[in-house]
């Protein structure tokens, strides 16, 4: 018996209710957030998001490589945005039926008492691209295949960022009752006040210099 089946079940239906072709349901929408980013490969590269919005998302982006850019906006986000110029999008704030958008990468949160979804934790990534699938699916356990440790043959690095199969059972149970739903809307603190995430950039540059020059060397 796979006990990882009713989490696959659980993507499942949140295609069905996405309009997505496929999902990958992950811990937390912060890693989904993460391992869309990594997969796409935005080492020291400038990313656009919000001034106003939840702190996990330009750590994750500083943890994938890349440089964070504020664009001020209003203290209330509601729905989701895109972190520009990627085609992945911060959706903790939007569960509504057919939402999901072509080409583009959705994370979605259920984390929390606000979210459509109460999970208590988890998070998932809608795509529509097939090699992405595949390799977000290993990427999110280890860089496991779909078969017992034991026989399985490994050629990747991964994460520990997969859904327990308890929190799908319970996704599967609440999405029985789902209905269409509307954005939530949310307050958030302007995050370009703090140095911190403004700190990485010139240890990026740097970093980027000295790759750059170990090439040149080479």
């Amino acid at each position: 018996m796979n006990p990882h089946k009713v989490t696959s079940d659980f993507e499942e239906v949140l295609c069905d209710y996405t309009g997505s072709k496929f999902a990958i349901a992950t811990d937390c929408g912060s890693n989904a957030i993460f391992l869309s980013l990594k997969y796409l490969g935005i080492k020291n590269k400038e990313i656009t998001i919000p001034s106003h919005t939840y702190m996990s998302v330009p750590c994750q982006i500083i943890h994938a490589g890349g440089r964070v850019k504020f664009k001020k906006s209003s203290k209330y986000l509601s729905g989701a945005y895109r972190l520009k110029p990627t085609p992945v999008w911060d959706s903790a704030l939007r569960f509504t039926r057919n939402m999901y958008k072509e080409s583009q990468y959705m994370c979605l949160s259920f984390s929390g008492p606000r979210k459509v979804l109460k999970l208590g934790k988890g998070g998932a990534i809608l795509t529509d691209d097939e090699r992405a699938h595949e390799w977000l699916l290993r990427a999110r356990y280890h860089g496991r295949n779909p078969t017992s440790h034991l026989s399985d043959s490994f050629d990747m690095l991964g994460w520990n960022m997969y859904m327990p199969p308890e929190t799908s059972a319970r996704g599967l149970l609440l999405m029985s009752d789902m209905d269409k739903n509307e954005d939530i809307k949310q307050e958030y603190q302007d995050l370009s006040n703090y140095n911190i995430y403004k700190e990485q950039k010139g240890t990026l540059i740097k970093q980027a210099l000295s790759d750059t020059a170990e090439l040149i060397e080479k």
